[in-house]
């Protein structure tokens, strides 16, 4: 990771976004310990990246699994200025969020747990699995759980609109060509 922040200092405004990682069973207080100790020993105050946790499904041992597990890395980091949060659609539905039916309520949770000037990204993709089955199987755009009618709440949300959205699902070069069509016209003006 040190040397990814060296390589990204040369382009201007990166943000490098990455899984925080798994506790292997070593319980999520250690896990996050760990996280929050190797960004402090990266991470510099004048680096132009901003390092963004993904928020995670769940699954096995991972960690960031849930807002409070996420708020509890920031807050155990020095150079609050360089470090926020990405969050992912088919991640957080997984993980029990209901942004499918609710993203307003996620969006308040969000800001409640972690603070919404923390949010930095979204990950947009479908998920594979109903709600809370911490997994991690994306989806194609309107072809998951979420659903295409939540997609078009969750783009035009005030919390989010403004945000980078990065498509992360499983296609082809035409079909990613489809699913920002469709993300396009879904968009509110």
């Amino acid at each position: 990771m040190q040397d990814d922040l060296k390589r990204l200092s040369l382009l201007p405004e990166c943000m490098y976004n990455f899984h925080p990682g798994s506790h292997t069973g070593q319980g999520a207080e250690k896990g996050i310990e760990q996280i929050a100790d190797l960004l402090n020993k990266i991470m510099k105050e004048d680096q132009s990246t901003v390092i963004l946790l993904e928020t995670m499904s769940g699954k096995g041992s991972e960690v960031g699994r849930s807002f409070e597990e996420i708020a509890e890395i920031i807050s155990r980091v020095n150079i609050k200025s360089k470090i926020g949060v990405c969050l992912d659609t088919c991640h957080v539905h997984d993980a029990g969020y209901n942004i499918k039916d609710d993203p307003d309520s996620v969006a308040k949770e969000f800001d409640r747990v972690i603070g919404l000037d923390y949010l930095r990204a979204i990950h947009i993709n479908d998920s594979m699995n109903p709600i809370g089955a911490h997994k991690d199987r994306h989806a194609k755009i309107g072809e998951g759980y979420i659903g295409i009618p939540a997609f078009e709440r969750i783009i035009n949300h005030t919390a989010f609109r403004d945000l980078p959205f990065y498509l992360e699902t499983p296609n082809e070069l035409d079909g990613y060509e489809k699913e920002i069509k469709l993300l396009r016209n879904l968009r509110k003006q």
